[in-house]
């Protein structure tokens, strides 16, 4: 068995100077040893709509739930639009999401969130986690890394300049990694 912990990165902003795409990046040079981050890009997810599955899985949802599949982890990281959830996420998550064979099932997922407000994202962050209760995704629920002020602590180019807003992302990933490691060694046993 080993203790490699492959992610997956999700970005629930399509925005090109997005803080949270920003923060993502930040997680994938954050990222404890023994664990990897690959980050996927939902843009070309088109809207869920039910006649077109009954077509099959266009080529980008394909791709995203085999990435999902293919993860040990997922990390979200994801803006809050009046109080909730972006709906290009929430679009991928429904996608991803319909039978047959769900990825998501039994996989742990770690969320964060940027935003320039008081609040860093928490309104999104909870309605994230209820979407993974029906899904059966176990979310880790400490540390919560709600990044306020988000736009100062992120340099022009994009870059994390803020050693405190690190250490939470560097903090959420080691639990991530705990978690996604727990569970591997429970399902051995």
């Amino acid at each position: 068995m080993t203790d490699q912990v492959r992610v997956l990165g999700i970005s629930g902003s399509l925005r090109k100077g997005s803080l949270n795409t920003a923060a993502l990046r930040a997680a994938v040079d954050l990222a404890p040893p023994g664990m990897t981050i690959e980050t996927f890009d939902i843009a070309p997810i088109p809207l869920y709509n039910e006649d077109v599955k009954e077509q099959g899985f266009p080529e980008p949802v394909q791709r995203l739930r085999e990435a999902i599949r293919a993860a040990d982890a997922l990390l979200l990281v994801s803006p809050e639009y009046n109080y909730s959830i972006p709906g290009v996420l929430k679009n991928a998550i429904d996608w991803a999401s319909r039978p047959p064979e769900q990825p998501f099932a039994e996989k742990p997922i770690a969320i964060m969130g940027a935003s320039p407000g008081a609040l860093g994202t928490a309104r999104a962050q909870y309605h994230l986690r209820q979407c993974f209760v029906f899904l059966n995704a176990p979310v880790l629920l400490q540390p919560e890394v709600m990044i306020a002020q988000a736009n100062q602590k992120f340099d022009a180019s994009g870059k994390l300049t803020d050693e405190t807003t690190a250490k939470f992302i560097g903090d959420l990933l080691k639990g991530l990694a705990d978690l996604t490691l727990r569970l591997r060694r429970g399902r051995a046993d």
